[in-house]
């Protein structure tokens, strides 16, 4: 099997392709758990390129390609937080025809090294409470459940999530 990549998101075209596959993924994967119009909601909300372009060159957000061979399988996005000696791991989706194949672990690896290349000592996540494969691949990586919590996000939705760590 091909070596998992990771390419910096710098490009308008780069941040298109992390659109498109933040939709494809979406719309398999979250319709079950938070309904169909609330997944559109945040596909358009939190995963579009004009967002995505707002995190990077605004917010301090770094996005990263996961590639296999010449797959774009995926995608993360990391957050370091200096004052909080954290990393938010604000996004990591894989397509769902390469999950499985140990690549989470993979891409959990990586953003481990970009928190301790800045010094950083623990990884947190936000995850929806029925997200439930996701929520057993954290627990195997070695996260723990920390608290709850529970965000209004607009359009009468709400996020009701697992705030899950990893010290390093």
């Amino acid at each position: 099997m091909p070596e998992l990549s990771f390419f910096p998101v710098t490009t308008d075209p780069e941040i298109a392709a992390i659109a498109e596959l933040a939709k494809e993924i979406w719309m398999e994967h979250f319709p079950p758990i938070i309904g169909a119009a609330q997944t559109a909601y945040m596909i358009e909300t939190f995963q579009s390129a004009e967002t995505i372009s707002s995190q990077i060159a605004e917010g301090g957000y770094q996005y990263y390609i996961l590639q296999l061979g010449s797959d774009r399988i995926g995608y993360t996005a990391v957050h370091p937080e200096l004052e909080n000696h954290a990393m938010f791991l604000s996004k990591i989706y894989i397509r769902k025809n390469f999950r499985g194949r140990g690549l989470s672990r993979a891409a959990m690896d990586f953003v481990a090294s970009l928190a301790e290349e800045r010094g950083l000592g623990m990884i947190y996540l936000t995850v929806n409470k029925r997200n439930f494969s996701s929520v057993a691949v954290y627990e195997k990586l070695g996260f723990v459940r920390s608290r709850e919590m529970v965000t209004e996000i607009g359009n009468g939705f709400v996020m009701d999530d697992y705030v899950m760590e990893k010290y390093l």
